[in-house]
């Protein structure tokens, strides 16, 4: 490996550029191919290590290159890569915080995009447990755990330690991992014949004053009271909102497993729906951050010549990078009627890599009285990641700084715009406190 060149070290410096998937191209499956990519780019990050505490992948692949015979890559064997592929769960922290070789560096490195094409070879191959084709079909497992008597049942049996242990040996389900609840009363339930109260609509910035919500699968069938606090919020800043009429998961978790079929699938039913939402003059918002960037990121990777995924980038919004856009020219309301005090905010990766600051932050101090103590390191969970038998330990190994600033804070609150990330913390805290979400802690500053 030669040693970088002024230019390359120049090169260094500009902005991050992302390239387009080909993963429609057969060498993008080519298993030859892929592995002199993966030597070509492990060698490298042998030579640099400034991502060794990240996620576990760089640790698997610097362990293993440490306890070879020749102390190079060359001694590790070819299964290690694939350990090193289980353990990325794509928050991206390397390409966009840590890695000096991004694109348009000539070294070109996307190192979370090299474990999703190696994650979509492995599923070619059907080298993927039914375990994870399940955790993963989130539209499937959450409308039949929403049947009212089964969603009852269900939260009952996952707080059971027999049933535990049955989904420990039979699934691979950890034992002590947090398992989201279900509600048969799911937000689109509560909200089905809810209609956008009448408003004088106005624009702000890039914001047009009316929003369709993109419910998601988690905050329809997991914790639909996150989507009534942001309804609550919206409305009370004079925002209307409506529901997006028919929706499909985003595909962030049949992207995480490699099965870009799925992907293709699901965007074809919710893109549509978007797009016309968006010409007849509404922005979308969804309350979770992943969901958010795989309309903003991810599916423009994957579909780069489809006009009508790009009208659906730059019309979808983060809840608070909505809000605070709208407060920038005098549009939002601060009539707060109660203080929160001090809250730990933990900012979740698929949120940072948006590039749009900290706006929850920004926004919940604007609450008098309030203190936000930002906390920018990844949970570990993933929504899938966190919950298996072979993960969950290092997942709290990886939560555990996380869990101890939120320790050491001494908040009133603490808080993460993921939910998942949320009750991670919660797992790791142990004390009986529960997350509460940022929209929520938004809607009782407000007293509404």
């Amino acid at each position: 490996m030669s040693a970088p060149t002024e230019s390359t070290r120049e090169g260094s410096l500009e902005a991050p550029l992302r390239h387009a998937l080909d993963w429609r191209n057969p060498q993008f499956y080519d298993e030859q191919n892929l592995f002199a990519e993966l030597e070509r780019v492990f060698n490298i990050c042998h030579g640099c290590r400034r991502c060794f505490n990240l996620c576990n992948a760089f640790p698997t692949l610097f362990d293993a290159i440490d306890a070879s015979d020749t102390l190079e890559l060359d001694g590790v064997p070819k299964q290690v890569y694939w350990n090193v592929v289980d353990h990325c769960y794509l928050c991206d922290m390397c390409f966009m915080t840590k890695c000096p070789y991004v694109p348009p560096h000539e070294w070109n490195l996307d190192f979370p995009h090299l474990m999703l094409r190696a994650k979509a070879v492995k599923f070619r191959k059907g080298e993927v447990r039914g375990r994870d084709k399940l955790l993963t079909s989130t539209d499937r497992v959450g409308s039949l755990a929403g049947i009212p008597v089964v969603a009852q049942a269900v939260n009952a049996a996952n707080k059971l330690k027999p049933v535990r242990a049955l989904l420990d040996k039979t699934l691979g389900i950890h034992p002590e991992a947090i398992l989201p609840e279900y509600h048969s009363a799911t937000l689109r339930k509560r909200l089905g014949n809810h209609q956008p109260k009448a408003a004088l609509i106005e624009a702000a910035g890039p914001t047009r004053g009316k929003v369709a919500l993109f419910t998601t699968c988690y905050g329809n069938y997991n914790e639909p009271q996150i989507g009534a606090d942001l309804v609550a919020v919206f409305e009370h800043n004079d925002i209307p909102i409506r529901l997006v009429g028919k929706e499909r998961c985003c595909g962030m978790p049949k992207l995480e497993l490699g099965d870009f079929d799925a992907v293709a699938i699901a965007k074809d039913a919710n893109i549509p729906q978007l797009t016309a939402l968006i010409d007849d003059g509404w922005d979308i918002v969804a309350p979770v951050p992943s969901c958010v960037l795989m309309f903003k990121q991810e599916l423009p990777l994957m579909f780069p010549d489809d006009a009508q995924v790009a009208k659906v980038r730059d019309a979808i919004y983060d809840p608070f990078e909505y809000l605070i856009l709208r407060h920038k020219h005098g549009k939002l309301k601060t009539d707060f009627k109660q203080s929160l005090g001090t809250v730990a905010y933990h900012v979740p990766c698929h949120l940072r890599v948006q590039n749009i600051g900290l706006k929850t932050k920004d926004m919940l101090q604007l609450v008098p009285g309030t203190q936000v103590q930002a906390i920018e390191r990844c949970s570990g969970h993933d929504g899938t990641y966190a919950v298996k038998r072979e993960f969950h330990e290092i997942s709290m190994k990886i939560c555990k700084p996380v869990v101890n600033r939120v320790t050491q804070s001494n908040a009133d609150h603490y808080s993460s715009d993921c939910p998942m990330a949320g009750h991670q913390i919660e797992n790791g805290l142990r004390d009986g406190r529960q997350p509460e979400h940022p929209l929520t802690l938004l809607r009782n500053a407000y007293g509404i």
